[in-house]
Parts: structure tokens; sequence; C-alpha cells
């Protein structure tokens, strides 16, 4: 498979040399995902001036593109490396809210996702370097997840965009996949 090396704008999506595949496949996964969301729910987007609407789309490709793009070698390696970098990327993190806010909907929700998947990052990133670090990440994805359906009566869409960002953060992100984490701030 070819790889080609990542300008350094976008180290932070795909890290410093990924694949042709792996990029498609990142970029499909959120590209498809996004239009059938807002094809099986335009109502999301009926009612909202057009730069709201683009904007929460926006938003929602990037955690459904990130959620897939933290699990390839060059991203997660790239994040493990980097102490600085991860904590910049938690604290940005605030997509969940932002969409819930442009599409008028469930803040609520959105907000006890965000607060849960932020809380968990942390705790996760903490354990890099331990050999519990998966099983932790892992245990409160699973917590988060199974809260998330259990409590809510959250709209379908928000309830995938609010799960992948689980996923995308407080899994995919947090957690060292391939052991690479060294400090380089």
């Amino acid at each position: 498979m070819k790889i080609v090396k990542i300008p350094s704008i976008l180290h932070d999506v795909f890290g410093e040399k990924q694949s042709v595949g792996s990029i498609l496949v990142i970029l499909l996964f959120g590209g498809l995902l996004t239009i059938a969301v807002s094809f099986i729910y335009p109502e999301i987007t009926n009612s909202l001036p057009i730069w709201r609407s683009v904007l929460a789309l926006l938003l929602i490709f990037d955690i459904f593109a990130g959620c897939i793009a933290n699990f390839t070698i060059s991203t997660s390696n790239f994040y493990a490396s980097r102490k600085t970098n991860r904590t910049v990327f938690l604290a940005i993190h605030v997509h969940i809210i932002i969409i819930a806010l442009l599409l008028d909907t469930d803040i609520g929700y959105a907000v006890g996702i965000w607060a849960y998947t932020i809380a968990g990052a942390v705790t996760v990133n903490a354990l890099i370097g331990k050999s519990s670090q998966r099983f932790i990440g892992g245990l409160l994805l699973s917590i988060g997840i199974g809260v998330t359906f259990l409590l809510s009566s959250i709209q379908p869409y928000m309830l995938l965009a609010g799960t992948l960002f689980m996923l995308k953060v407080l899994y995919s992100f947090a957690v060292d996949h391939y052991g690479k984490a060294v400090e380089k701030s």
C-alpha cells in the first residue's frame, strides 16, 4: 500500500505518514455516514440557515472520520508521542455541544456526553504506558455508551454523533493503541 508524507498542517488529522488506502477509508466513512444521516434525517437542517447546516454537518463529518483516523498507526503514534498535542486535542473537542447548539436540539444530553467523554479521556490519557490503559478505556467507553442508550430520549442522529464522539475521543484517541508513547512535548 502506498504511503504518503502528510503536510504538517494535517499532522493532527492523519499523523506524519499515512497510507493512501487509510486516507480514502477515513474520508469515505466520514463522508458517506454524514450523507446518510442528512438523507435519513432531513429535518435536522430543514429550518436552519445554510451556514448552520453546513457547519453542523462538517462537525459531524469530523467526528465520524476522526474516530477512524485515530485508530490508524500514524495518527495514534503521532498523538502518543506528543503530550502537548494530546492536551490541545482534548481541550478543543467540544464538537458535540456545538452541533447540538447549531441544530437546536438535545443540549443537555450533548453536555452530558461531552463531560463524560472528556473526563474519561483524561483518565485514559493519564494511563499511557500502563498495561491497563486499553482495558480501562474500553470499560469507560462501554459504560458511556450503555448509559447513553439507557437513559436518553435523544434524537437518533445526536445519539449516533454522541456515540461516535465518545468512541473518537475516549477510546480511539486517548488509548495508545500501538504502544508508541514517548514524551516529546
